[in-house]
């Protein structure tokens, strides 16, 4: 069966006065719920420079988790988790559209990580990333929705330049934002030992993926972990907000997929 052990940490930083990260989780109540819903983690970070982004990235998470933990057992996670986001999409939009934020814009970005059986399913909008470390080697999953990145790929500016521009935090996709959304779904077989760190700008801005490897595959509690992160990335700079939540797979249980279902292999 599959077990996990995670935790979360998150600062304000040396400069913000309020916190607009948030994370949360839901986590099956037996065996029979781990095989029928899975785990589910999120973050998400409140876009700063607007008014409510911590009520933003809340209503976000909360209708996420909710909304996991009410889906029909056995949905397709690959499916299940872009719907979620654009439900929690129009949760934030038309919060700011009510009588007691008329006015006030708010948006966030968010990244969510599913586990079932064997298998991840990450879906995300912004800048929030997940990174898969294995053997010691974190792979970033999840590809930033900037205006830096969209011209990186265009050829317009290179990697090593992403840092240094004044752009880098411009983002063209948030949740929120506009009445639509549209989430990017990933899906992988995932490994024992596999760690998971879902993480916030505040975080991966100042660490190169090398140090959160290092940090992350060290034989410690998923929660000292998720603070050693978050504290090393207050240390450098300390300038945002910074989120870490770390989930170390202890043990996964195979399976096949036939027509999208997953069946038990046999023994």
């Amino acid at each position: 069966m599959l077990d996990v052990q995670f935790g979360q940490a998150s600062d304000f930083g040396k400069v913000r006065t309020n916190n607009e990260d948030f994370c949360g989780s839901f986590v099956p109540a037996s065996r029979q719920q781990a095989r029928s819903h899975g785990f589910l983690f999120v973050v998400a970070d409140g876009v700063g420079g607007m008014d409510l982004g911590e009520i933003a990235s809340a209503t976000a998470v909360h209708v996420l988790t909710d909304g996991f933990a009410k889906a029909q057992p056995g949905s397709l996670l690959a499916s299940l988790m872009p719907r979620l986001i654009e439900r929690a999409n129009t949760a934030v939009h038309d919060l700011a559209l009510t009588p007691e934020h008329h006015g006030q814009k708010m948006a966030t970005t968010v990244v969510a990580c599913a586990l079932r059986y064997d298998q991840a399913v990450v879906s995300h909008v912004g800048d929030s990333r997940c990174y898969l470390v294995r053997n010691g080697l974190a792979r970033q999953i999840t590809q930033d929705h900037t205006l830096v990145n969209e011209q990186r790929k265009m050829g317009l500016i290179s990697a090593d330049e992403i840092a240094a521009s004044d752009s880098r935090h411009v983002l063209i996709r948030s949740v929120g934002t506009e009445m639509f959304v549209s989430p990017d779904t990933n899906s992988l077989t995932i490994q024992p030992g596999d760690v998971f760190v879902l993480c916030t700008d505040g975080l991966h801005d100042e660490m190169k993926e090398a140090e959160i490897a290092a940090i992350a595959s060290q034989r410690k509690d998923a929660v000292e972990i998720a603070r050693e992160l978050v504290a090393r990335g207050v240390e450098i700079d300390g300038g945002d907000n910074t989120t870490a939540l770390v989930i170390r797979i202890r043990t996964v249980e195979q399976v096949g997929m036939y027509r999208g279902r997953p069946y038990r292999l046999p023994a």
